[in-house]
């Protein structure tokens, strides 16, 4: 294998990224404008929930209770409202997500040390928002019991639970997404990067000119696979120091296994991009098939849905993806503080996704080649 020849090709590959200031805007600007869009727009936490108030008692526990949720950043009372029939309208304008409906005899139930029911009416056309601002309710409903319990000089319940987050004490969203949209750009990059590499070539005419050279396809292959390597490896590390400088999110776990779990993702995506380069004609077909496998990837990689939610033969597709891997990988070492040890099972099928892709787009490069 002739070093100096490959070491050539490479450096070729970056002039051609770096000469073309469309190229350059690509690799720097969208990812970094990408996850401070994503980072601080895909969260599941909820703020300033709109809730309407029908307050049929006007007593001074519901009172209580109302001041209860005006006081919690969670909710805000938007309207308050003097007759059921409004209620339909406020949901179906989506002008509320929750409507809390205080019967008229609240306060005398509670004073007589009877169960005093409260009405939810809930907009459940997203499921997920309407079970989280519901469970934020709960949590504001239970503080409430239990000081009124106080006031009355009443016992609080024998058995009461504390929780205890571990790896996430607060349970920020933002935690747990930031990670797995590193990996999501990552692959964005390193894809796009080698699957325009040899379509580039094709259409500038210069492929049959490297055709003639003395490299043969494994050289050419690592060749172009490198520089892909390279410069997703450097976004990664400007991914990084965004997420732990800007968005707080801590890095407990050893930093080289986390570099080692970059460098065989990269290795799968660059892999991937390679096979869809020697496939394509042109450019437009590079980035087509690029996103063919991006979507996919994405949703089977266990980014916002849980793999163990999905049915069973398309769990055995995500075995696939190598996004999979990475997104537990960064995720162990940034929150829960994972080393080699742990993530051993994490990197082999990297590993073999990685070698197999490249062994792959080798063989096509040969087929189109001879």
């Amino acid at each position: 294998m002739h070093l100096n020849y490959i070491v050539a090709l490479m450096l070729k590959e970056f002039l051609a990224v770096l000469r073309d200031k469309r190229s350059r805007f690509v690799l720097i600007a969208p990812p970094v404008v990408q996850l401070l869009v994503f980072s601080f727009a895909a969260t599941y936490d909820l703020n300033h929930v709109p809730v309407a108030i029908y307050d049929e008692d006007r007593g001074g526990e519901a009172r209580a209770l109302i001041a209860r949720l005006e006081g919690s950043p969670t909710f805000e009372i938007v309207v308050k409202i003097s007759h059921q029939d409004e209620i339909a309208a406020l949901i179906d304008n989506r002008e509320v997500l929750m409507v809390l409906h205080i019967g008229q005899n609240f306060s005398t139930e509670l004073q007589r040390g009877e169960r005093a029911p409260l009405q939810v009416i809930l907009d459940g056309r997203n499921s997920n928002t309407a079970m989280v601002a519901m469970n934020y309710l709960h949590t504001v409903l239970l503080d409430y019991n239990r000081s009124w319990l106080s006031a009355q000089g009443q016992n609080s319940p024998k058995v009461s639970l504390q929780t205890r987050a571990w790896y996430n004490e607060n349970l920020q969203s933002r935690w747990f997404i930031v990670p797995g949209i590193m990996g999501l750009l990552i692959l964005v990059v390193a894809l796009l990067v080698t699957a325009l590499s040899v379509a580039r070539e094709r259409e500038a005419g210069t492929f049959d000119q490297l055709l003639v050279t003395p490299l043969r396809p494994a050289e050419i292959l690592i060749g172009k696979a490198i520089p892909g390597i390279i410069i997703g490896g450097l976004e990664a590390t400007l991914i990084l120091v965004l997420m732990v400088v800007l968005f707080d999110i801590p890095l407990r776990g050893d930093l080289g296994a986390l570099y080692l779990g970059i460098v065989l993702f990269l290795l799968s995506a660059v892999g991937m991009g390679l096979m869809i380069s020697a496939i394509a004609v042109t450019q437009q077909q590079a980035i087509l098939g690029a996103f063919l496998f991006l979507v996919p990837a994405v949703i089977l990689s266990g980014f916002s849905t849980p793999i163990a939610n999905m049915p069973e033969p398309v769990q055995w597709l995500t075995y696939l993806d190598p996004l999979r891997y990475f997104l537990v990988v960064v995720r162990g070492v940034m929150l829960e503080g994972d080393s080699y040890a742990l993530l051993m099972h994490q990197y082999w099928p990297m590993v073999i996704i990685g070698v197999g892709s490249l062994v792959m787009a080798g063989w096509l490069f040969r087929r189109r080649m001879y």
